[in-house]
């Protein structure tokens, strides 16, 4: 029987819950792949802080070369978090031969070359499935079953979070402030939830799928981000009405002319699968030249499906060293970004608050006809005493940077601009 031992870096609820896993697997590991994982070393931040009676309080150290330096340990299980110092951490786990396992998306987003470079320069592996989807195995879709395909467009639902707080406004017509408190009492949202609300956590994730998917590092620089607290429960209606709901979406097409990548509120059509996607799950759909549109849905965050992920990570990564085998795409270095379109074309959703006066709708008709923009649908809800007669317009497809141009020329005077929301092309 072959021990592997593991290194820890975190005991929070993913660092117990891996450990946890690990225990109740132990004889299955044996008997199954003949490797018995043993955990070595875990590094804390805080040794006198009461942890659960499954963890071995006398493995912990604060530390981080009982992890790193330790020449028996071969894996490393990165439960930290954060940019710093985990990304240091697990380039010098890797430059040192030890393969890593972590759920870090803000790291590989950051340092995707350097964690490539080191994996590379330390013939180790880098597992990363946690990172994106919690349980869904999209990365693992990605780097193996998918290889056959040219992908050339993703769009997907990869915040919990915002996906929970756009369900409970669509279907129980919450605000937004309520439906965050709700989701903070139940511990789907953090106490600060601005990382999930303004797409940051979306943004890191695209980055990682869409560097695999494209086999292009997209970095998170090149992702343009808009978070999803402007979305009122006028939009929402005026969705419903139109045929859409509103999701958060992280978006990338590759195309001959360049990549396009985006993290924003989106009008998504009814028929459309993610479009049924509720609560706190998430959903990747893509299009590949041979298996045409396919999607993948499953819970996305949460302690249990994130320390499954990387539990899968863990066994395979024991599996290839055990057969002698390594997973090649592990090793791929991560090639230069591609070029970035600097427009794009899509149809739009654009909620205006008028002055009730003669020659407004002209006004406003005028501005879009000039830059080539028509008109699919108009709503005009009651009107509201604070907000002046309601005005909603959505576009035929159109070039994005007309679009802005014809809201940005509207007289302020006679308009104010409510909201501007892309609309998703793809009906499923």
């Amino acid at each position: 029987m072959k021990q592997m031992y593991i290194g820890l870096l975190g005991c929070g609820n993913i660092g117990s819950g891996v450990a946890k896993l690990l225990g109740e697997m132990a004889d299955s590991f044996r008997e199954s792949y003949g490797i018995a994982p043993v955990i070595k070393a875990i590094l804390v931040r805080d040794l006198t802080k009461t942890r659960p009676d499954y963890v071995d309080v006398s493995l912990l150290t604060t530390d981080k070369d009982r992890v790193l330096q330790d020449p028996e340990i071969g894996y490393v299980v990165e439960c930290l978090g954060g940019e710093h110092p985990s990304a240091d951490w697990m380039c010098e786990a890797l430059r040192l031969g030890k393969h890593v396992i972590t759920a870090n998306k803000m790291a590989l987003a950051l340092h995707w070359q350097e964690l490539h470079a080191a994996a590379a320069a330390g013939q180790a592996q880098l597992y990363y499935e946690a990172a994106v989807g919690g349980a869904m195995p999209i990365i693992k879709m990605l780097h193996d079953s998918l290889q056959a395909n040219r992908i050339d467009r993703l769009t997907a639902i990869i915040n919990g979070t915002t996906n929970y707080l756009l369900t409970r406004m669509t279907d129980e017509g919450l605000g937004y402030r309520e439906a965050l408190t709700d989701a903070q009492a139940l511990g789907l949202a953090e106490p600060d939830p601005t990382a999930d609300v303004e797409g940051e956590d979306a943004m890191y994730k695209l980055s990682i799928l869409s560097s695999l998917a494209f086999h292009r590092h997209l970095p998170v620089q090149a992702i343009e981000r808009e978070g999803m607290t402007h979305i009122t429960q006028d939009d929402i209606r005026n969705a419903r009405e139109l045929g859409y709901s509103i999701k958060l979406l992280a978006h990338a097409t590759q195309t001959e002319a360049g990549m396009d990548a985006y993290v924003s509120p989106m009008l998504v059509p009814l028929k459309h699968p993610l479009s049924s996607v509720k609560g706190a799950f998430n959903a990747v759909f893509l299009h590949g030249h041979a298996c045409g549109d396919m999607m993948i849905y499953g819970r996305g965050a949460g302690s249990a499906p994130t320390a499954g992920a990387m539990m899968s990570d863990l066994i395979n990564a024991m599996r290839q060293a055990a057969e002698e085998r390594r997973l090649s795409a592990c090793f791929e270095q991560a090639e230069a970004p591609a070029s970035m379109l600097q427009d794009r074309m899509s149809a739009f959703y654009i909620r205006l608050a008028a002055q009730d006066a003669t020659g407004v709708l002209a006004h406003i008709a005028a501005s879009l006809s000039e830059r080539q923009i028509g008109v699919k649908a108009l709503l005009q809800p009651e009107e509201r005493a604070m907000e002046g007669a309601q005005i909603t317009i959505l576009t035929h497809p159109a070039s994005e940077k007309s679009v802005r141009a014809a809201v940005a020329a509207f007289d302020p005077h006679l308009v104010q601009v409510m909201n501007v929301l892309r609309v998703e092309a793809n009906e499923g």
